[in-house]
């Protein structure tokens, strides 16, 4: 009994290892693949004829060889099956079909509005916008892989997904079990900075770095550190509470109940209040924050009171960033997020030149400080890379596609009614 557990887990370890490198390769050949994961010739070509079998796999033409026989080009069939990101944000809802070449089916972004506060009222939206972007991608619930979803707050890892969220008003809010009882594929739930920060080290601006930190400057301020490639999470699932961290001693007040928190300063929401409170402006409050930060860059071309608070703003966020870069001395830094994208091509050098005043000379000399790259989608893309990661640990298999029947079923029902 021992021996076979063996065998099974060194070829589901063999299965990831190829399939991780399918995943991230648009074409290559069963010899790249063994001297890419040092498995051995004949390994490969036996994990790749059963990939090929299950129909994930897929021969897209020949390489030439240096005087052998051409070699048979691989890639990943996109269509074999797809994942869903779930991007649950203070703003609103995204849902978002990815398939397995990351490129997106369908999108569907839905307003929160009075349902941010009710569990359960969320979890009905996110059901609706399942099944809307479904039917827009003309993807059938059984081709799912799983439904990832990044929201905001902490989110205790295990089968509830338990989710604590200042910004919902949520406290032990088993979002996980919510979800799974209600959709009708397997359901992964993380915090959102940590989502953003997974598609931004895959796919975006992160790419190639180790150790690195990747910054959410949104309605509120998260942030994501990577250790040796992997993700530093701490004992409860709680690390990256940057915003959280105090610049400002018996400061501003901040929504998570403590004094002088970044994210009172430098949050989408604190900006639009202190440049109120700064007489600067009274912006109207029907319109969201990233519409009225856009009208405060715009006016820091003429008006020297804008041009102070975006200095002072880049005080805040270079010191934040110090703290960063001295505790955690990261190769890179990644700043992303609605309000990050919109502020940082004007104030970036600014921010690095507060963040090099306030940090230890080597530590900064050795990081670079960049701008996210993947945009408003990055969190959803995120989200659904918790569906890959999951594939990849063997945990579930490709050919386990439409478990859960009886959720299927009720879930086809609701979309029929």
């Amino acid at each position: 009994m021992k021996l076979g557990a063996t065998v099974r887990d060194l070829r589901r370890t063999n299965r990831s290892a190829i399939l991780r490198e399918l995943l991230f390769a648009r074409e290559t050949t069963r010899q790249k693949l063994a001297e890419r994961t040092g498995l051995s010739p004949a390994t490969v070509g036996l994990v790749v004829a059963e990939m090929l079998r299950e129909g994930l796999v897929i021969e897209v033409g020949t390489q030439d060889s240096d005087g052998g026989r051409p070699r048979a080009l691989l890639r990943i069939d996109a269509d074999h099956a797809f994942a869903i990101g779930v991007d649950v944000g203070e703003g609103g809802l995204r849902v978002e079909a990815f398939d397995l070449a990351w490129q997106s089916r369908g999108t569907v972004l839905l307003p929160l509005d009075g349902a941010r506060n009710d569990p359960r009222a969320v979890v009905e939206l996110i059901s609706s916008g399942l099944a809307q972007v479904l039917h827009q991608a003309q993807i059938e619930p059984s081709r799912l892989l799983g439904i990832g979803v990044g929201v905001s707050g902490i989110v205790e890892r295990g089968p509830d997904a338990v989710v604590h969220a200042v910004a919902f008003g949520w406290d032990d809010v088993p979002l996980g079990r919510l979800l799974r009882d209600a959709l009708p594929a397997p359901v992964f739930v993380d915090n959102g900075a940590k989502t953003m920060a997974q598609a931004e080290m895959w796919f975006g601006a992160g790419r190639g770095a180790q150790d690195a930190v990747v910054a959410l400057l949104g309605t509120g301020v998260g942030a994501a550190v990577f250790t040796n490639g992997r993700l530093y999470r701490g004992s409860q699932s709680s690390a990256g509470e940057w915003g959280h961290t105090p610049i400002v001693v018996g400061g501003r007040a901040c929504r998570c109940g403590s004094r002088g928190c970044l994210e009172a300063y430098v949050g989408g929401s604190a900006l639009v209040d202190r440049w109120a409170e700064a007489g600067v402006s009274a912006p109207s409050t029907r319109v969201s924050d990233e519409f009225r930060l856009t009208e405060l860059l715009e006016a820091a071309t003429d008006r020297e009171d804008v041009r102070r608070f975006l200095d002072e703003t880049s005080e805040y966020l270079g010191a934040g960033l110090a703290t960063l870069i001295n505790l955690f001395n990261p190769e890179r830094i990644v700043l992303a997020g609605s309000v990050g994208l919109l502020l940082m091509p004007q104030i970036l050098e600014r921010v690095r030149g507060r963040a090099a005043a306030y940090s230890l000379r080597q530590p900064f000399e050795s990081v670079e400080i960049v701008l996210g790259e993947l945009g408003p989608a990055a969190v959803a893309l995120g989200a659904a890379t918790l569906v890959t990661e999951n594939l990849l640990s063997g945990a579930v298999g490709v050919l386990e596609l439409g478990s859960g029947e009886s959720t299927e079923r009720a879930f086809t029902a609701s979309v029929a009614r």
